[in-house]
């Protein structure tokens, strides 16, 4: 915690001198801390690996942000200060005031997770406000007091999920994420969003409404399935209207109807589905939270063909990744790790088939072309979704099949991974050839 109050001094130094001190800390964390005594601060864990990898992590996250944000220091010290008070200040209280664990991670307390958004939102708020001079234009303080705030909430929220992704990496990259996006907002185009919000705000409620009730009634979604689906088709609709509402309902009923196509097979090779192909809030919300966020930049910034862009291939990534692995689970006759190639059977982490690729790419094509016959999506950006789709895809195969395994990510997380390369890639592509 300690160490998070470097951050007031990226008000004063240029973005290559905090890169310089960032990596001087990486090396005296790796190579002089452990020979002065710093063997004390090692985990278990740390004491069997030899190294102590959070001590590294640490540094090694900030001197990214300060790479990846040169000219925005109030988006790296307000990360930083959410990782450095609102992480540790969760740990301190999680385990002096134990209390109930979280329903989805027991490990987790609810004392903990609210330390983590009140520290972490004060902190965030105080270094965003300290760098707020360093930046030119200096940034709306609007966005100095909401977007840490929001980005703490989230970070702590992310923090409780029940993986051995390391903090030090996990928080300040999705505090960051919400930071940047908030950067992107302007007065005007909020409040010219805000009146289509308004009006889409009546019908997307009524509609999702009866729409979840129908999806558990159908046992397609469980109960917490269905109040997370309606939260994000009502976001989703509220931003987008109905033809990107429906988009969202086409996303989810390819992943739905994959789900159970082949299920005897699949239940035979002990690889279906989890509650029969019903899906979970855990679910729901990896692969919809970048098109939702999507969405909401789609009304609240100047970037509305970009964010529609990401908007239709994160929900083009989610369908069609869905359908490639339910196809290739079902029918896929030879399965491969990527970038191995070695042959596995089917259902394993990262396993990829011939007729489930082709089987995606195909969904990738179909989902993209109704973006472009809904008006969401310019017609030159069809192939952009596709290759976004298919790489986030790729990549997601090759993470499941290193780090899943491990513990390191789950299911949910690599939903997460595939759908915001996917719109990544997209955007990327898009911004360069245009």
């Amino acid at each position: 915690m300690t160490m998070g109050g470097f951050a007031f001094l990226l008000r004063i130094l240029t973005w290559w001198q905090a890169a310089l001190c960032a990596v001087a800390a990486l090396g005296f964390n790796a190579f002089l801390l452990p020979r002065l005594g710093g063997r004390a601060l090692y985990r278990p864990i740390d004491a069997l690996r030899g190294f102590p990898l959070g001590i590294l992590l640490y540094p090694l996250a900030v001197l990214l942000l300060i790479l990846v944000f040169p000219q925005r220091p109030d988006i790296t010290a307000a990360a930083w200060a959410i990782l450095a008070v609102g992480d540790s200040l969760a740990t301190i209280v999680g385990r002096r005031w134990r209390g109930p664990g979280l329903p989805w991670n027991a490990d987790k307390t609810w004392a903990g997770t609210m330390a983590f958004m009140i520290a972490g939102s004060a902190a965030g708020v105080l270094l965003a406000w300290w760098t707020r001079p360093a930046v030119a234009p200096s940034p709306a303080m609007a966005f100095v007091v909401v977007a840490p705030i929001a980005a703490a909430i989230v970070a702590a929220l992310v923090e409780t999920i029940p993986v051995r992704l390391d903090d030090n990496l996990s928080v300040p990259a999705i505090a960051a994420l919400v930071l940047w996006g908030g950067s992107l907002m302007t007065a005007q185009a909020a409040g010219a969003g805000a009146g289509i919000v308004l009006h889409n705000l009546l019908p997307a409620v009524a509609l999702n409404v009866v729409v979840a009730t129908l999806g558990w009634r159908a046992r397609t979604v469980s109960t917490a399935g269905a109040v997370a689906g309606a939260a994000i088709g009502i976001a989703v609709y509220a931003c987008t209207g109905i033809f990107g509402w429906l988009l969202l309902f086409a996303s989810f009923f390819v992943a739905s109807a994959s789900s159970r196509l082949g299920l005897e097979r699949k239940a035979l090779l002990g690889i279906a589905e989890e509650r029969g192909g019903r899906r979970g809030p855990g679910n729901a919300i990896a692969n919809c939270i970048v098109a939702v966020s999507a969405a909401v930049l789609a009304v609240t910034t100047p970037y509305r063909d970009l964010a529609l862009l990401g908007f239709v291939t994160a929900l083009t990534a989610a369908g069609s990744d869905t359908l490639a692995s339910e196809i290739g689970k079902a029918w896929g006759r030879r399965t491969f790790l990527i970038p191995t190639f070695r042959r596995v059977r089917p259902g394993t982490s990262g396993a990829v088939s011939l007729e489930g690729t082709a089987a995606g790419v195909t969904g990738a094509f179909a989902m993209a072309a109704l973006g472009v016959a809904a008006g969401l999506l310019h017609p030159n950006y069809i192939w952009y979704a596709v290759v976004g789709a298919t790489i986030g895809a790729f990549a997601e195969s090759w993470l499941g099949a290193t780090l899943e395994a491990p513990g390191i990510l789950n299911n949910d997380l690599l939903n997460f991974l595939n759908t915001g390369i996917a719109a990544l890639v997209a955007v990327m592509l898009a911004a360069l050839i245009r």
